[in-house]
């Protein structure tokens, strides 16, 4: 396998003097291909800081970031934009989904900027819809969604199309125990296809479903750890298949 993702000494410091942050420090972080990682933390921590650094959404302060074997420092804004588009897959704890489209729209539209032909794009976007259990719900517009259901399509545009990295802040944050585990584990099949995934969670029982466990604190990566045993190795190789 290889790094999907590095972050090498990465920090990240807002403001200056005595109003200065520092949301990381030096963090050292490599995720492989087919791997998925739960990020803990207590709040502010720098959790999301992480996430929005490894999407290329923020530059670090200092340190490299490595995506898909390119170093981000090194491409033009028009091939970040790029790269980000067409390789990292990002859920946002606010949805961010367009109030004119639906929800097979919203899904849809990504792959469609990518150059898949409108036909293509919508039938990859119903089967992951479909697999959230949200095909009865494609044809509706944001503000006709529950905020789970909302979730759950932020999450379906982010699994749609061929992803390199999934990152996914809180993404069953909104969703009861059992959409929760419907996600982590289309998450975890994605994972088990070959695509890398970081999760930030609060929720022990789905940071259960990654093969690592990072904790941060203070803007540092303090630990790290082999969950303990989850939902899904009680299943048979059948019914995780």
């Amino acid at each position: 396998m290889s790094a999907a993702i590095e972050l090498r000494r990465v920090s990240k410091v807002y403001g200056s003097g005595a109003t200065e942050v520092r949301a990381l420090w030096e963090v050292d972080l490599s995720v492989e291909d087919g791997e998925l990682v739960a990020v803990m933390g207590p709040s502010g921590s720098g959790k999301s800081t992480l996430l929005t650094i490894a999407g290329t959404l923020e530059d670090p302060t200092a340190g490299d970031v490595v995506v898909a074997g390119q170093g981000l420092a090194q491409l033009s804004r028009q091939d970040g934009a790029r790269l980000r588009r067409r390789s990292i897959g990002y859920v946002f704890q606010n949805y961010n989904l367009l109030a004119g489209l639906t929800a097979v729209e919203n899904v849809a539209l990504p792959l469609e900027l990518d150059g898949v032909r409108m036909k293509a794009a919508r039938a990859a976007a119903m089967e992951v819809l479909d697999r959230l259990g949200l095909a009865e719900r494609a044809a509706r517009y944001p503000d006709e969604l529950s905020g789970g259901e909302s979730q759950r399509v932020a999450i379906a545009r982010a699994v749609a199309g061929d992803r390199r990295l999934l990152l996914a802040d809180e993404p069953t944050g909104a969703l009861d125990s059992l959409s929760g585990e419907a996600v982590m584990r289309l998450l975890r099949r994605a994972g088990d296809d070959g695509v890398a995934g970081i999760v930030v969670t609060h929720d022990a029982r789905m940071a259960s479903w990654a093969d690592r466990v990072v904790f941060l604190r203070d803007g540092r990566l303090v630990d790290q750890t082999a969950p303990a045993p989850g939902p899904e190795s009680l299943l048979a190789p059948e019914a995780s298949a």
